[in-house]
C-alpha cells in the first residue's frame, strides 16, 4: 500500500512538473512573439535571402539553395543579402556551414562584396564605426567575425556617495545590446577570407557600429579602465532583455539559485 501511494505521488508530481514546464514554454514563446511584433512595428521588416536547407562550408551556391525570409529590419538592413544580390553570389562558395532558414550575409560568401568600397561605406547613415580593445575570452576566444551581432558588457569600479572609487566593489552591467560587428582587427566583411581569419585568431580590436551617444559611453568606459567583454548572439536573434540589473557580489549571491533553476527548466523543455 505504501509503495502504491509513493508511486501515485510520483506520478502526480511528474504530471504537475510537465504542466508547469508547458506553461513556462508557452509564456516564453508568447513573450518572444510579442517582442518580434514590437520590433516589426518599430523598425519595419525586410525580405532577405536565407538558406533553404542545411548547407556545409565550401558549398558552391546555386539558386535552389536559397529562399526569401521576412525578418525585422533592425540590424539586417544594409547587412543581410536580398534578392537584388542573388546574381552576385550564384556560383560562389560559402565560408561557413549554415542551417536551414539562416540569413545570408556578405561575410558568409568567399571574397565578400565585390562592389563595396572601404569600411566607411559599410557604416549606415547617422551611425559611427568605433574600435574597442578586446582579446582572448573577451572576444569569445577570437571567434567573433564581421557581420556578427554582440552584446557589450562592462565591469567597473563605480564611485560611492563620496565620489571616490570603491576599488573592492566592482559592478558588471550590460552597456549595449545587439551591436553589429563591422570588423575584427583589419578584417571586414569585404575582405577576402584567409586561413588566419577563418580560424578566428590574430586580432586584438573589434570595430562596432554604434550611434554617437553609444560611442561616447564606450569611450568613457575604456578611459576609466573598465573591463569590456563581448557576448556573441545568434545571427537571427534580434531580441533584447529589458531592465537588466547591475551585478555585484550581493546580486550573485541572491540571484544565482534562481538563474540556475531557470536554466534547468529551459534545458528540460528542449
Amino acid at each position: 500500500m505504501k509503495r502504491r501511494l509513493v508511486l501515485i505521488i510520483s506520478l502526480v508530481a511528474g504530471l504537475v512538473a510537465a504542466i508547469l514546464t508547458r506553461v513556462y514554454i508557452s509564456v516564453t514563446e508568447s513573450e518572444l512573439n510579442a517582442e518580434r511584433e514590437r520590433l516589426r512595428k518599430k523598425y519595419g521588416t525586410i525580405n532577405v535571402l536565407a538558406f533553404a536547407k542545411d548547407t556545409p562550408a565550401g558549398t558552391v551556391i546555386a539558386k535552389r539553395d536559397l529562399g526569401v525570409k521576412t525578418v525585422p529590419a533592425l540590424g539586417m538592413r544594409g547587412q543581410a543579402l536580398t534578392e537584388d544580390n542573388l546574381a552576385d553570389i550564384i556560383g560562389r562558395k560559402t565560408t561557413v556551414a549554415h542551417g536551414k532558414e539562416e540569413v545570408l550575409f556578405w561575410s558568409d560568401i568567399e571574397g565578400g562584396n565585390p562592389n563595396a568600397g572601404g569600411l566607411s561605406s559599410d557604416v549606415k547613415k547617422q551611425m559611427r564605426a568605433m574600435s574597442i580593445n578586446v582579446s582572448g575570452a573577451a572576444a569569445v576566444a577570437g571567434m567573433i567575425k564581421p557581420n556578427d551581432h554582440v552584446d557589450v558588457i562592462g565591469t567597473f569600479n563605480f564611485p560611492g556617495d563620496d565620489g571616490k572609487l570603491k576599488r573592492g566593489d566592482p559592478v558588471t552591467c550590460t552597456i549595449l545590446q545587439n551591436v553589429l560587428v563591422l570588423a575584427t582587427g583589419r578584417e571586414t566583411s569585404k575582405s577576402r577570407v584567409r586561413e588566419a581569419a577563418s580560424s578566428g585568431s590574430g586580432y586584438s580590436t573589434v570595430t562596432l557600429e554604434v550611434s554617437p551617444r553609444e560611442a561616447e559611453m564606450l569611450a568613457f568606459a575604456e578611459q576609466i579602465k573598465g573591463r569590456i567583454i563581448l557576448t556573441l548572439r545568434n545571427r537571427n536573434d534580434t531580441s533584447s532583455e529589458k531592465e537588466l540589473p547591475q551585478i555585484d557580489y550581493e546580486a550573485i549571491r541572491s540571484e544565482m539559485e534562481e538563474l540556475n533553476l531557470k536554466r534547468q527548466q529551459k534545458l528540460g523543455a528542449r
